[in-house]
């Protein structure tokens, strides 16, 4: 904690607090404190205990994604604040766990659209690399009925899995960019020079082009 605590830079914690997450500590400099520090379960087990944002963070790069249970990782969500702490757990250790899939079903359908939107940030994942058995129309349904009024996170993580299918699934195309152009979400999103727009039309065509080129 003394070490993450000389790693706080103001400069940084503005730039993160932007975002919605409550440290100041450079990410570049917290690999490579979690590189020296390799895995070492029972301290990321403190270390999140502590509630403090930059030891959760470091606590998900050391951690062993297979030794947690199914309820362990549900109460780690709900009590994960920081939009980066609750995507570094869906992507850094939940991903990697064999509750996984339990877990995905059940978050999609949690009231909290925040943890909802972990469940469809699973989705998304199985979309591209295991879409056997998920019913991708019915998939499209729901996200035509509810993306556009859902909350911003939870509408962020249903637009992303909108977008993959479209890129994923040629039958579904149309369909999926047919959809974003209705719903129009985050179609007046700001996007620096060079990168895509999150806009599912745009975005699918993007990466659509990039395959075929």
């Amino acid at each position: 904690m003394a070490e993450l605590a000389e790693l706080e830079d103001p400069k940084a914690r503005a730039v993160n607090e932007r975002h919605g997450d409550d440290h100041g500590v450079n990410l570049g400099k917290l690999r490579a404190l979690a590189k020296r520090l390799k895995t070492q379960q029972d301290l990321a087990l403190r270390l999140w205990e502590t509630d403090d944002t930059a030891a959760r963070l470091l606590a998900l790069l050391i951690c062993r994604p297979k030794a947690f249970g199914r309820d362990e990782l549900d109460a780690m969500l709900r009590r994960a604040r920081a939009p980066k702490v609750h995507d570094w757990l869906v992507n850094y250790v939940v991903k990697k766990n064999p509750h996984c899939e339990e877990l995905r079903l059940a978050w999609s359908a949690d009231p909290d659209p925040v943890v909802a939107s972990a469940g469809w940030a699973l989705t998304t994942e199985r979309v591209a690399k295991r879409p056997e058995g998920l019913d991708l129309a019915g998939l499209l349904d729901v996200i035509e009925a509810e993306m556009k009024d859902a909350p911003d996170r939870l509408q962020w993580a249903m637009n992303h899995c909108l977008a993959r299918i479209g890129i994923e699934r040629p039958e579904l195309r149309a369909r999926a960019i047919g959809i974003g152009e209705r719903l129009e979400v985050l179609k007046d999103y700001p996007t620096s020079p060079g990168c895509t727009s999150p806009y599912a039309p745009v975005w699918i065509n993007e990466m659509v082009s990039r395959q075929q080129s």
